[in-house]
């Protein structure tokens, strides 16, 4: 069954869905057989969080988009799930925010990194970076220390989705200020963040692109506001409460 052979009305449909594209990623060699577990591990925090936008991951998108939109050089990594799940949401969101896209991977291979930056190109993204590979993230010892050097490298903002918890600790140390979309408020990655983003990447990422351009407007002194008055721990915390306190009475089930 295809993605455009799954009936609508499925109420497994979003989920069935995710599912197909990743698979897809992976007969295209653009995601990992890894990434096919670490889906399967976020859908189940999704569907603990009842397959919902909480308030306060809206008010996280809200604040990732000032961020962005205040940075000089923002830059979205995009590894192999993101590319198969999202390519052209990110590419709007990129646009929407002027900020570079750079393939970066653990299971990284050149012809993976050519593979991503076509599967973008494909979905509207001029420019992709992730191929000089000429700069680094100091302090770590696999693949995905390596970066562009006048990509991350050189970022101040840097939009890190579906995150490595070491990744993010290493640009933590390099002053970066990261915004990580995460379905495990108690991951390493978010809560090493700015501003985590507890949230599925499908709904997340075109949140963020929707605050952005209604942001666009918006004075330096207000979206530093916006930004400033956010509260990444609590964040994380109404995200780890819905997490504990949900209930499965009103679930659809598999």
């Amino acid at each position: 069954m295809t993605e455009t052979e799954i009936p609508e009305d499925h109420p497994r449909y979003a989920s069935l869905v995710t599912r197909h594209r990743i698979e897809a990623g992976v007969e295209r060699g653009i995601t990992s057989k890894q990434g096919l577990i670490a889906q399967g591990r976020g859908e189940a925090f999704d569907y603990l969080l009842g397959e919902r936008t909480l308030p306060s991951a809206d008010a996280a998108a809200r604040a990732a988009a000032a961020t962005l939109l205040s940075a000089d050089r923002p830059v979205i990594s995009v590894n192999g799930n993101v590319a198969a799940l999202a390519p052209s949401e990110t590419v709007d969101l990129a646009d929407a925010v002027d900020a570079d896209l750079e393939v970066n991977l653990f299971n990284h291979t050149d012809e993976r990194v050519r593979r991503i930056a076509a599967h973008l190109r494909e979905h509207g993204a001029d420019e992709v970076k992730g191929l000089a590979g000429d700069g680094e993230i100091p302090g770590l010892d696999h693949a995905r220390g390596v970066v562009d050097a006048d990509g991350i490298e050189a970022a101040d903002v840097v939009v890190v989705p579906l995150e490595d918890g070491d990744r993010a600790a290493a640009l933590d140390a390099m002053g970066k200020t990261e915004i990580v979309i995460d379905l495990n408020p108690g991951s390493r990655s978010p809560r090493t963040a700015d501003v985590p983003i507890i949230d599925n990447l499908l709904r997340a990422v075109p949140n963020v692109t929707e605050h952005a351009r209604n942001l666009a407007e918006a004075t330096p002194a207000e979206l530093d506001r916006i930004a400033g008055e956010f509260d990444a721990d609590a964040a994380l915390d109404a995200a780890e409460a819905a997490i504990r306190e949900g209930s499965f009475a009103d679930g659809d089930g598999e």
